[in-house]
């Protein structure tokens, strides 16, 4: 307990003064949709992926701390580096680390994003499984819909604009770029879930996600799948 409470006030700290704040006018922060997104409770944000940077501008424009499973080691470290590694990844970026060098950790991917939202928290969701490389909006895995009906958690689709011009593949620094966030109304799971049987019924809600994101981000589709090396998180 005694180390949580100074790691709250820190990471309080780094999103309301020191570096929430300055972001948002650095990236020109845009939020469209915003009253979609319950101050309190479980929900699931699932969006498209154009940058690195992007699980780190989706809590800001939340108003709320959001989990993203992430590679382990960028929260591991020993001494000063090692932790604030963890306070800008863990604390500020709300990064849920897995180990991806275990066999299990795809399997074990679902379970923690149930275990985080069960617990009242935030969960985002890349359904492209990996940022796109090209710019379109890819083919939806349906990892998103598995979540939604494991958890019964809300499904709120994200569009991003404008992170891929703020920071490119390959680059570390953040460029003045504006940023735009579109938050679409929740995916009427129980709807689908009227219409279809569950084999069906994962696609038909990832593909509902995936409408409502091209709907606001503008993005040309793409029917296939975006491919997997070096994607962000296990759970697709």
């Amino acid at each position: 307990m005694t180390g949580t409470l100074p790691m709250r006030g820190l990471e309080w700290l780094l999103r309301r003064v020191l570096v929430g704040p300055p972001l948002r006018a650095y990236l020109r922060l845009r939020v469209e949709g915003a009253e979609h997104i319950p101050a309190t409770g479980p929900v699931i944000i699932a969006s498209n992926h154009l940058s690195f940077i992007d699980s780190m501008v989706i809590p800001l424009a939340a108003g709320r701390k959001v989990g993203f499973l992430g590679k382990a080691e960028y929260m591991q470290g020993s001494g000063i580096t090692g932790w604030l590694k963890r306070l800008w990844f863990g604390e500020f970026g709300g990064m849920i680390p897995v180990d991806r060098s275990d066999a299990r950790a795809a399997a074990l991917s679902l379970e923690i994003a149930e275990e985080h939202l069960a617990a009242g928290g935030a969960f985002g969701i890349y359904p492209e499984g990996t940022r796109s490389r090209d710019g379109k909006l890819h083919k939806g895995r349906t990892g998103v819909g598995r979540l939604a009906l494991a958890s019964g958690a809300p499904v709120i689709p994200c569009a991003l604009t404008g992170t891929d011009k703020a920071q490119p593949a390959g680059h570390r620094g953040i460029r003045p770029h504006r940023v735009t966030v579109s938050f679409a109304p929740p995916v009427d799971v129980g709807s689908l879930e009227a219409q279809h049987v569950k084999g069906r019924l994962l696609r038909a809600v990832t593909d509902e996600v995936m409408d409502a994101i091209a709907t606001r981000s503008g993005q040309e589709r793409s029917a296939d799948f975006a491919a997997r090396p070096g994607a962000d998180s296990p759970l697709g």
